[in-house]
């Protein structure tokens, strides 16, 4: 993909952008810093079992869009911090939702913030940062760590989140093993190039 000039704008087909395939992930960039200097999108497959874990950014703001399946979703800061995020409750009496097709979850900066597949079947979502922020490269070092499938190396995702603003609240986890659960209310390695 090239950098955009002023007369010509991106057309990204359905199916096009770089994916990036694990057992743990799959993100399809579909626009990125070098396009565009407002947000960078992605659409990811959330599988059972994966936990993104309770998590914050300093300087960029998230949307989420709920294409397919269901999601586990927090948004808000916690009264108190504890090892489950799903069991957090804000201030005003907010508490993890189960965000299902047309769910929208946008987080300011600094707001903690989650998501988590305990269905048995996978999510879909797009996945918008703004200001770009290097979540391309965040996303690529992420599944590089968890392509081994099983308990990501906690020091390597701490220092990884480090380096891309974001302070790790809860442990990112993947047991694909782990099925329905929680207690929520409603509301391969691989990479492959498609333009």
């Amino acid at each position: 993909m090239t950098q955009l000039t002023q007369a010509e704008g991106l057309i990204v087909p359905p199916g096009g952008g770089t994916t990036i395939l694990t057992d743990a992930q799959q993100v399809t960039f579909k626009v990125t810093g070098e396009h565009s200097r407002v947000s960078s999108s992605f659409e990811v497959v959330v599988p059972p079992g994966f936990d993104v874990g309770a998590h914050r950014h300093t300087h960029s703001e998230e949307l989420f869009y709920i294409l397919d399946g269901e999601l586990d979703v927090l948004a808000f800061e916690p009264r108190v911090l504890g090892e489950d995020w799903r069991h957090w409750e804000s201030v005003s009496g907010l508490k993890p939702v189960r965000a299902t097709p047309g769910t929208v979850i946008v987080v300011p900066p600094g707001c903690p913030h989650a998501f988590a597949n305990r269905g048995d079947s996978p999510a879909k979502m797009f996945f918008q940062s703004s200001p770009p922020s290097g979540h391309e490269r965040y996303f690529k070092e992420l599944l590089d760590i968890l392509k081994d499938g099983g308990t990501p190396d906690p020091a390597a995702i701490a220092d990884l989140r480090l380096r891309y603003d974001i302070e790790q609240l809860t442990p990112l986890r993947h047991d694909a093993q782990e099925g329905p659960g929680g207690d929520v209310g409603s509301a391969s390695s691989a990479t492959r190039m498609s333009h």
